[in-house]
């Protein structure tokens, strides 16, 4: 147990709020939180909310009101005994009431260190440890159902039985070993194949997940991108169904990139309208063109915009062949609700771009169809265009949709399917990998017992490093640092 310290923390943001908590843990606890609230009944009462008043400790004078929850180890988040103080939300009275319990013998948390304690105390393991962090952060509803279901321990009960088959493996063959005289039964070649190969091909899903569960805890850029006057502002306030940027018929309105991000399909999108790419007319527009292109090279992904009702011109050519290697790429042609000028067409033939829907979300032509599939759309390479509308409206549901396809193509695995959203599981996912690959190869080849065992050992700690069951110092210092004071 690590609860001999009791340790104390503010455990809401700072500012000024309705109510304010204060949390203690530790076997002093209890003792602490009574000796500076007072109540007309005392023991407290185990999950029970009691009300109380919080005095000042040599005066005896009322401060505040406050509403006490006890838990008794190991019945509680830390698995210690744990009092949460609930008094308003002055900062200046929660800063006292802290400063009272460190005078009555607390010691102040660490950032992360209730969440710590509960993982020493094996009332968490570290997947769900990591998982309470991206509960914490979650900006959307969807981020928050999948923090909340790695919570509940998902990931390590999915691999549990892979570490089952893995120590089962290891038993046997051990046995094997140590007991070759008694004639104890060693495990088929062919068998340790079979299961290998089935854990393997779980934990390759696992990692292929990753690339949708990363985007789902981190989100993603977009770059609006395009020459003066073709919409990108509009489109930009379209997306966000706010007027967040100024529109106006002056070329040149937007000079520094203007970013909001928005919820699309539960993936937080962060938007950057940039300034309209031309031959900077002076100094300031010249920065602001610079200032674009830096957003646009570090965004996710890019969104070119095109006036429907005005030629192609050479700039697009220009700005699309810059588009291109930088990576994802969508074209919207807008204005599509004026009359369309013939040019994109040829242009969308001559440089590649896949026509993927019409204004009001039309099925694309056979014409285009036949287009798309000669052209391929692999990334960076063949754009798709969408006709849209910023005035109307037209089409902005199929930009987002083609948003949303682009960014995150494995989301079809929702709720139902695995994923990771951790980089330190993925590597350790791929460690894992190699150690059974290194076994499964040893296993072909008939090697020596004792030398398989090394491989299965290191196909074994990887996965018990990501569930916590063995750890390293270094391991714990990169979990716990990134919690808040409190948590």
């Amino acid at each position: 147990m690590t609860g001999e310290e009791t340790i104390v923390a503010i455990s809401t943001p700072p500012g000024r709020g309705g109510l304010g908590v204060v949390r203690l843990s530790g076997a002093r606890a209890i003792e602490i939180a009574t000796s500076l609230i007072q109540f007309s009944k005392l023991p407290l009462e185990t999950q029970h909310a009691t009300l109380g008043i919080f005095t000042e400790p040599n005066s005896g004078r009322a401060l505040d009101q406050a509403v006490v929850t006890c838990y008794r180890a190991p019945h509680s988040y830390t698995a210690e005994d744990l009092v949460e103080i609930s008094c308003h939300g002055s900062p200046v009275i929660l800063r006292h009431l802290v400063q009272c319990c460190l005078a009555a013998g607390a010691r102040a948390a660490e950032p992360g260190e209730f969440t710590l304690r509960a993982f020493l105390n094996g009332r968490i393991d570290l997947t769900q440890a990591d998982a309470i962090r991206d509960l914490i952060e979650s900006q959307t509803l969807y981020q928050a159902r999948v923090a909340a279901r790695q919570l509940e321990g998902s990931l390590s009960r999915h691999l549990k039985p892979h570490k089952q088959t893995l120590l089962n493996l290891i038993a046997k063959m051990e046995a094997g070993i140590d007991f070759a005289e008694d004639d104890v039964a060693v495990i088929e070649w062919q068998e340790i194949v079979t299961q290998l190969d089935r854990i393997s091909v779980d934990l390759q899903g696992l990692v292929r997940g990753f690339e949708f569960g990363r985007i789902v805890r981190e989100g993603l850029t977009l770059a609006i991108v395009g020459r003066p006057n073709v919409g990108k502002s509009s489109l930009f306030n379209r997306l966000l169904n706010e007027e967040r940027a100024i529109v106006t018929p002056i070329p040149g309105t937007t000079r520094d990139p203007v970013t909001e991000t928005a919820n699309l399909g539960g993936i937080p999108l962060r938007f950057v309208d940039t300034a309209g790419i031309r031959a900077a007319v002076d100094e300031v527009e010249r920065i602001g063109v610079e200032r674009s292109f830096a957003a646009i090279a570090d965004s996710d992904l890019r969104l070119m915009v095109v006036d429907a009702s005005a030629p192609w011109t050479e700039d697009d050519s220009r700005l699309l062949d810059k588009l291109r290697p930088l990576g994802a790429l969508l074209v919207a042609l807008n204005k599509s609700d004026l009359v369309s000028h013939p040019s994109w067409l040829e242009a969308t033939k001559g440089l590649g771009i896949s026509p993927a829907f019409t204004a009001g979300g039309a099925a694309q032509s056979d014409e285009s169809e036949e287009l798309q599939e000669e052209n391929g759309n692999a990334e960076g390479t063949s754009p798709q265009v969408v006709h849209t509308s910023a005035l109307t409206g037209d089409g902005i549901s199929e930009l987002k949709e083609k948003i949303l396809a682009l960014a995150a193509p494995s989301r079809d695995l929702g709720m139902e399917g695995e994923f990771i959203t951790n980089l330190r599981h993925q590597q350790l996912l791929k460690a894992s990998l190699e150690g059974i690959a290194k076994a499964r190869r040893a296993a072909d080849e008939h090697t020596y017992h004792e030398m398989l065992l090394l491989d299965l050992y290191d196909a074994l700690r990887p996965l018990d490093l990501i569930t916590g069951a063995t750890y390293a110092d270094d391991v714990l210092d990169i979990i716990f640092k990134t919690f808040c004071v409190g948590k």
